[in-house]
């Protein structure tokens, strides 16, 4: 593998995604340094907090909206855990390279990536052919393009991604269920932006409920009697 092309490659890529953020750019950095780390190996396994740490990313639904944008935008594959004590599998994508262009003048090597990675939405994109000197601009005005998808197209498709993901089908049916007579809307009756992040974040959420309420099983009850004092007193009697 080689870093710089790799590296360039992704950077090609990030300009022309429109559907891309600071915080997708920022998490998909870690996680290459972290590739990058293991030789560039096939499959490795991430903190989820070290990830968080080193793309300076402080909510735990920003951070799995961003991995889960990242996996169905095809820039890796994600694997997530249920095991707090077994870190989150990934698969890094292979970005192919191009030839470095020539200042100043015309490469339509990137205009043929614009057309590869342009975000998949009904809207074309027309690139304006630059003379010498002038360069590469879009006539889009920075329009931003979202390839969210807001609701699923029904219960089985909510089953299917979590049993995808590693999750429980019941909690599938909970989640379609919860939102479906909400008419998926959040709670302050804003529509839903997309129905997946919010699915892994609803899944995050339940782990975390399931792994409080063990450990609280697991506790010895405060109202055992270690003194072994007798109970059945008679105050009518003097001290």
């Amino acid at each position: 593998m080689n870093y710089i092309k790799l590296l360039n490659a992704a950077f090609e890529k990030f300009y022309f995604d429109d559907r891309l953020n600071p915080t997708h750019i920022s998490l998909y950095m870690a996680l290459f340094q972290e590739w990058n780390s293991s030789r560039f190996a096939n499959e490795f396994y991430v903190n989820r907090r070290d990830l968080m740490r080193c793309a300076k990313i402080g909510s735990k639904s920003t951070y799995h909206r961003c991995v889960t944008d990242l996996d169905s935008w095809f820039y890796l594959s994600y694997f997530p855990s249920n095991n707090p004590y077994k870190g989150s599998k990934i698969k890094m994508s292979i970005i192919s390279t191009s030839d470095e262009p020539v200042t100043g003048q015309y490469n339509p090597v990137l205009e043929q990536l614009a057309e590869q990675y342009r975000p998949r939405s009904e809207q074309v994109v027309y690139l304006h052919r630059p003379t010498s000197g002038q360069a590469l601009v879009s006539n889009t005005n920075n329009i931003k393009q979202e390839n969210y998808i807001k609701q699923p197209k029904g219960r089985q498709a909510v089953v299917l991604f979590f049993e995808e993901k590693g999750f429980n089908a019941d909690e599938g049916k909970k989640f379609f269920e919860y939102y479906q007579e909400r008419e998926w809307q959040t709670s302050d009756g804003k529509p839903i932006r997309d129905w997946r992040a919010l699915a892994t974040n609803w899944m995050d959420r339940t782990e975390i409920f399931d792994q409080e309420n063990s450990s609280n099983k697991k506790e010895p009850s405060q109202r055992q009697d270690n003194l072994r004092t007798t109970k059945n007193k008679d105050y009518g009697q003097p001290l």
